[in-house]
């Protein structure tokens, strides 16, 4: 209860605006009554209809239904919080049935709960409304014996950044005095979550740091060095940079466990290729671990096509420092299964790509080094654990996202990894520019938007059109927001071959397709032989085609900001210019055409991605969606407290360096047990 924090607070008498009430949610109120009108509408339904009034004159209806006793209660001029769903009832905003708790009764009478010079409300539901949770609060408040050792933040700390104490900040938080007191109160309690997140953060870096590791230093004249000799560019500044970083920490004894994240295009793949071609020249092995089929497949074909003779140890002319790249996936045949394992197994194969199927029990390793994890949100903890289990001594760690993070998110999600950025585009990538193509205001523009392909693909070039279902055997249901589904691969693609891209050779990708018609089918695509890919997102991440300069992405309003950008991105990875087009029928001004406008406006995916945790609710990036239970941060805002975070990760830093099990600060250690239950452990994990 003490941790349940008010939403918001009323000044004592102050009516409360109706302008700011939301469709759908429950709210609390404080209005005046304007008008009372009951009628039994049938033998045993009554109905009674009031008319309140906010500061500004502006009425609301309340449709209260059997409940007799509200037209003593609710008579013109009496004032009350009203508690309740807000909802749309013939085009007017009305509370159904709403909870109420007078304020003034006939002799003056205040609530206890409504006594102070603020109100707080907090957030409610229709079975525990805001009036009932005050009065449970002020309860706790004077049951409560809150211990000055069970204050989470240390003395010290909270000297230098001018905090109040524990106890003082949950009284001032529910029952303030006034502004100022809530100012203060949180301004602590938004300390204590940043606070205690970062501690256990820190103990997970020390406690990786801890770890027995195996060396694995560069060394010349190896499989490294003919590679980089090999290369037909230079690396840009940022991979060289990174590069240098990740060499120094593979030649650590400590495992190295980093993050590296880059713009789409950015170059990471050769970054972990030269980290994995340093472990093979230490005789140990590298695992690349896909989240996808086609993911899997397309790492094999850049792999081997970037190593050239170099992946071609064993057989006949190959070069003395060759390793072998295999591929370990669940829809292999078993004989190249069978083979696969052997060249891992024996240590024959120095890099082993797959999906899942590289976690099984069967796969087992000579000599594990480094675990690399593409696109490694896709992963649960478990997942990415089980294939770290497979080496005789904790192997290095590289995760690697193409997902822009803010930097508040990489200090906090995934603060117990050391973070690296790619920001800056190999030489030849030409950006592309986007377009939102909003056919309900311009009809006629679909067919501009099948003209460009057209001219595209009359210039040699291919293009991707992305839908977001595949269509066929799936329910034609409503979305939860009531709209119909979007536009399906199946139906487009049909509609395309005998409409606008007659005579084009138009085929489809999805993720229902056997996964060996999908690679052939991406073999094909990359080599020139198909002009149009009318797909999922399935090749959201990975995919690789420079000759591809034209990516459509119809009802585009059906995607987040971070899967547009990531669909762009398949784009523009040559050298001829790209081109964006996000076909929608939203119409201006909604939020949805607000993101599409934004991806629009800008290629800086990491400008987009505060764009994403803006528009998203807080729990959605830390909490709810991710680790099915309510967030532990009520009070944190990534955006909005970036410079305390900073604060926070350098005091717990300091702090975990001198007392690593917190032995001499027992409230902040009760604290971080609170926060590790087993579902906020499996969620930090997987975040």
């Amino acid at each position: 209860l003490l941790r349940h924090y008010p939403r918001r607070y009323t000044e004592r008498g102050a009516l409360t605006p109706f302008a700011d009430l939301v469709v759908g949610e429950y709210a609390t109120v404080f209005a005046e009554v304007s008008k009372l009108t009951a009628r039994q509408i049938r033998p045993k339904l009554h109905k009674t209809d009031v008319t309140i009034r906010d500061a500004d004159g502006a009425t609301m209806t309340l449709a209260i239904f059997n409940r007799r006793w509200v037209d003593k209660d609710l008579k013109a001029g009496r004032r009350a919080y009203f508690s309740g769903k807000v909802e749309l009832f013939a085009k007017h905003v009305q509370l159904a049935n709403p909870e109420y708790q007078l304020v003034d009764d006939e002799q003056g009478v205040v609530a206890e709960e409504f006594a102070g010079a603020l109100v707080p409300i907090y957030p409610a539901s229709a079975k525990a409304p805001t009036t009932m949770i005050a009065r449970s609060v002020r309860l706790a408040l004077t049951m409560a014996d809150i211990d000055a050792e069970a204050d989470p933040l240390p003395a010290d700390l909270r000297a230098r950044h001018r905090l109040m104490g524990f106890e003082q900040a949950l009284r001032a938080i529910h029952t303030p005095d006034g502004w100022p007191d809530v100012t203060r109160a949180k301004q602590r309690l938004t300390w204590d979550e940043a606070f205690v997140l970062q501690v256990v953060l820190a103990q997970r870096r020390a406690a990786t740091r801890a770890l027995p590791g195996t060396p694995r230093p560069a060394r010349d004249g190896g499989t490294r060095a003919a590679f980089e000799a090999s290369l037909p560019f230079e690396l840009t500044a940022g991979q060289r940079e990174i590069g240098g970083v990740l060499e120094s920490e593979l030649a650590g004894s400590a495992p190295m466990y980093r993050l590296l994240q880059g713009e789409v295009g950015s170059g990471k793949t050769i970054v972990a290729l030269r980290a994995m071609l340093q472990v093979v020249d230490t005789g140990g092995q590298a695992a690349l671990l896909a989240p996808t089929e086609v993911l899997a497949q397309q790492h094999i074909r850049s792999l081997t096509t970037m190593l050239g003779p170099l992946a071609s140890a064993g057989e006949l002319g190959a070069p003395d420092v060759a390793t072998r790249v295999a591929l370990l996936s669940g829809s292999q045949s078993a004989a190249a299964r069978r083979t696969a394992l052997e060249q891992v197994a024996s240590g024959e194969a120095g890099i082993v790509v797959g999906t899942h199927a590289l976690l099984s029990e069967g796969v087992a390793f000579d000599d594990l080094g480094l675990v690399v994890v593409d696109e490694q949100h896709r992963f649960g903890v478990e997942q990415r654990d089980a294939l770290r289990a497979k080496g005789r001594t904790p192997p290095h760690v590289l995760v690697m996202t193409a997902t822009p993070i803010p930097r508040t998110i990489a200090m906090t999600v995934y603060g117990d990894l050391e973070v690296s950025t790619l920001s800056e585009l190999p030489r030849g990538r030409s950006p592309v520019r986007t377009a939102v193509v909003p056919v309900a205001e311009r009809p006629a523009w679909i067919e501009t938007v099948w003209q460009r392909i057209r001219e595209h693909v009359a210039q040699g070039r291919q293009a991707f059109v992305v839908c977001p279902r595949i269509g066929g055997d799936e329910p034609e249901e409503a979305t939860t927001d009531g709209r119909t589904p979007g536009v399906a691969v199946l139906d487009v693609h049909l509609m395309l071959v005998h409409g606008p891209l007659h005579g084009l050779r138009v085929e489809v990708l999805h993720g229902r397709m056997l996964p060996a018609d999908k690679d052939e089918l991406m073999r094909r695509f990359t080599r020139g032989e198909v002009d149009v890919l009318v797909a999922t997102t399935v090749v959201e991440v990975g995919v690789d085609v420079p000759n591809a300069t034209v990516m459509v992405i119809l009802d585009a309003d059906r995607f987040g900001v971070s899967a547009l950008h990531q669909l762009r991105g398949r784009v523009g990875r040559g050298p001829e210019a790209a081109l964006c087009l996000l076909v929608t029928e939203v119409e201006a001004g909604s939020p949805s055409r607000e993101r599409l406008d934004a991806v629009a406006a800008t290629n800086d995916g990491f400008e987009l991605s505060r764009v994403d945790l803006e528009q998203r609710r807080e729990g959605d990036v830390l909490g709810a969606a991710q680790s099915g239970t309510r967030s532990s941060l009520r009070m944190l805002r990534l955006l909005r407290d970036e410079d305390l975070l900073r604060e926070a990760r350098a005091e717990a830093v300091d702090l975990v360096e001198q007392d690593l099990l917190l032995a001499g600060q027992p409230g902040l250690r009760q604290a971080v047990v609170d926060l590790l239950d087993e579902e906020r452990a499996d969620f930090l994990d997987k975040a």
